[in-house]
């Protein structure tokens, strides 16, 4: 059955699971063009044109910065494709400790994208703004991904919550920011949260318009 629905999807979108979860309002596994999506109401969570985003961020940082890392901390993990890219395109078999509020959608990445089967992923269910002020580990790479639908909450942009992502960030360590800009408040927020590593500390790049309307920030402590 799921190979005929699979093939039907080259032609249209098929769905194959919608519900309306408590934090992340309507979420839906789609099937399009053979491949196995996340979605909301407006926009891709995991395995569709996020993972291509995310996955140019990882790129651009480079396989044999990854490779060398030990520790990767993921805020906002949904279905966790971009765990899956880690694991699969770049063979990254370290520590990874994913954040996620919204437990519902890690059950669905669970069932739909074998997310609890990849041996060096820790799932914990939080708050990514708790968090940060609480954990006492140190990571190499921090990948900050937290929408709620199209939005990104206020608190991405906060100092406190930015101070509080240096302090887990290891010297020679990276931030990959997925940002979405569709007005000009976002685009002055990303120029405002830059500004927080506009020091000898730190080198700051930014990959404008992936996928239309998202940029990926990437910082570097050094």
């Amino acid at each position: 059955m799921m190979m005929f629905k699979k093939i039907l999807s080259y032609f249209y979108p098929i769905t194959i699971y919608k519900e309306t979860s408590t934090i992340s309002k309507s979420i839906e596994v789609t099937i399009y063009n053979g491949k196995t999506l996340l979605n909301t109401t407006n926009t891709n969570y995991s395995f569709g044109s996020l993972q291509a985003i995310l996955k140019k961020g990882l790129l651009d940082i480079g396989a044999a910065e990854i490779n060398r890392m030990e520790s990767v901390l993921i805020l906002g993990v949904a279905g966790g494709s971009v765990v899956q890219t880690l694991v699969t395109d770049f063979s990254f078999s370290k520590k990874i400790t994913g954040v996620e509020l919204d437990a519902e959608i890690i059950q669905i990445a669970n069932s739909y994208f074998n997310l609890d089967e990849i041996p060096n992923f820790k799932c914990v269910i939080a708050d990514a703004e708790k968090f940060v002020q609480t954990d006492k580990n140190q990571y190499d790479l921090i990948i900050i991904d937290i929408f709620k639908d199209t939005e990104m909450p206020e608190f991405l942009f906060q100092e406190s919550f930015i101070s509080n992502c240096k302090q887990l960030l290891n010297k020679k360590g990276y931030i990959l920011f997925n940002t979405m800009h569709l007005n000009n408040s976002n685009l002055s927020k990303t120029e405002a949260y830059l500004s927080h590593f506009d020091s000898d500390l730190y080198e700051t790049k930014v990959l404008k318009n992936i996928e239309k309307y998202n940029d990926v920030i990437i910082i570097k402590s050094i």
